[in-house]
């Protein structure tokens, strides 16, 4: 007999026969993350629709002490969305609550669910003409809930900010089984503790996140995009804040890619032959965005590009000509993480320093790694306008076996975490800790940090039902 068995029936009744998922072949897609690297068990998928049906589950998985994973497009990088080993427990996936609930111009805001995917929130927007910027790689089947679990950045950080600061307010299922009913699209509102701030990066261990209300902006009526080969690394710190003094409110984008990055991407950057074959160890990818016409952001880009060469700080440049040439160029660098993949097992880190310290640590951490590991190869790419780099390392060869590579995983990791903490940075930038870095946070956070968290966690989920063994 199925010791669960009173449990389905319960569930079944709350959201329907079809939204629970109890076989194998039917939870598998669940129970294992983007990665490949983090599987669990579950009782049962659970696929509510609205607000009151996750209300509902959590409730019943409080009264029988069962585990509840969320879990949104399953597009995490760290197992946060993953559940544990011992079954004792379920993944409520908010992707049916899909509804974008509400747009109001006048505002600048647009209210949507949870399992709401991010393109089609841009889509919406997009639609009232009005533009909600973040942007990521996997924006094509990340949630929104998701997206808030883990604070997500992007790139266009520079200009917009991430996550957080894009949200105004916050509907969220706390694990004793309340609606915190916080959809305020309110700018100012210093009415005591920042709730909603709590459950932004929290990766689902202090409640489920079902709807969100969040910032629109105007429209841009231009952009202009350019591919720069530079110097060096230093180069790349001087031509932003060469590009912060010219046109700051316009700079939307400032992307860093080492030759090693763009090199696997070879077949779409072959249109852009003298960038792709400047000798130069680096490239930006940089963009403005303006409400004025094309003409005008072409030729700020213009002038600043120009500055830049009597500097010396760029060998080359291409501006993007079309709409679609600047698709291309983006497309170079979308590319990148999943073409790194074809050189075997990739340790990745998602790091960030303070911009001032991003030379310096490179250089420094370059060196090291060649001296301890010369099979090896950096590769990095990163949103460098906010001190965001995600540094990889792959193997110098592609026949490498990945045991010799996942062998040197824990001894790479220490590494580079201990040179991002040597130049004041943090080892978890925009991806989050999930089960992948929890072990370590402990030893890179403050302890009165680690303290702190541990009394808010036991105090809104004091039975520990919510996403455990995640974070903390």
């Amino acid at each position: 007999m199925d010791p669960h068995g009173k449990f389905i029936e319960e569930c079944q009744q709350i959201i329907g026969i079809q939204n629970v998922l109890i076989s194998d072949l039917d939870k598998k897609p669940f129970l294992i993350d983007w990665s490949k690297r983090y599987s669990g068990k579950a009782i049962a998928v659970l696929k509510p629709k609205t607000t009151e049906e996750v209300l509902a589950l959590v409730r019943l998985c409080n009264q029988e002490n069962i585990a509840i994973t969320p879990q949104g497009g399953n597009t995490g990088l760290c197992g946060a969305a993953t559940p544990r080993l011992h079954g004792n427990s379920v993944v409520i996936s908010t992707t049916r609550l899909n509804a974008i609930r509400e747009i109001d111009l006048d505002n600048s805001t647009i209210t949507v669910e949870a399992g709401t995917i991010l393109s089609q929130v841009q889509d919406a927007a997009l639609n009232a003409n009005m533009l909600f910027p973040l942007s990521l790689a996997a924006e094509g089947s990340c949630t929104i809930g998701g997206n808030l679990g883990t604070n997500a950045g992007g790139v266009q950080v520079l200009r917009y900010g991430n996550m957080r600061d894009l949200t105004l307010g916050l509907e969220v299922v706390t694990p004793s089984g309340d609606i915190l009913h916080g959809l305020r699209g309110l700018r100012k509102d210093n009415t005591g503790y920042s709730l909603k701030d709590l459950y932004i990066g929290s990766e689902g261990t202090l409640g489920i996140i079902t709807a969100a209300t969040l910032k629109l902006f105007p429209l841009p009526q231009s952009k202009a995009t350019s591919l720069v080969a530079i110097k060096n690394i230093e180069s790349a710190i001087k031509l932003i804040e060469l590009a912060r003094k010219r046109c700051n409110a316009d700079l939307t984008a400032f992307e860093l890619i080492s030759t090693r990055a763009l090199c696997l991407v070879e077949s779409k950057a072959k249109n852009w032959e003298s960038t792709f074959s400047a000798k130069s160890g680096w490239t930006i990818l940089l963009e403005f965005s303006s409400m004025e016409d094309s003409e005008r952001s072409r030729s700020q880009l213009e002038i600043l590009l120009t500055e830049a060469f009597e500097l010396k700080l760029i060998d080359d440049a291409i501006i993007a000509n079309s709409i679609q040439q600047s698709k291309d160029l983006w497309s170079i660098r979308e590319s990148i993480p999943e073409a790194q993949l074809k050189l075997g097992t990739i340790i990745k880190h998602d790091i960030s320093v303070p911009i001032s310290k991003i030379a310096d640590f490179v250089k420094d951490t370059e060196v090291k790694i060649n001296a301890r590991w010369p099979d090896t190869q950096t590769i990095i790419f990163g949103h460098v306008g906010d001190g965001n780099l995600h540094y990889n390392l792959a193997p110098l060869a592609a026949d490498m076996s990945s045991n010799n590579m996942e062998s040197k995983r824990q001894e790479i990791n220490e590494l580079v975490h201990n040179q991002v903490y040597l130049y004041s940075g943090s080892f978890s930038a925009e991806h989050g800790i999930g089960q992948a870095k929890r072990e370590e946070l402990p030893l890179r956070k403050d302890s009165v940090e680690i303290k702190l968290m541990r009394t808010i966690k036991k105090a809104l989920d004091p039975k520990n039902l919510m996403n455990p063994e995640k974070v903390l």
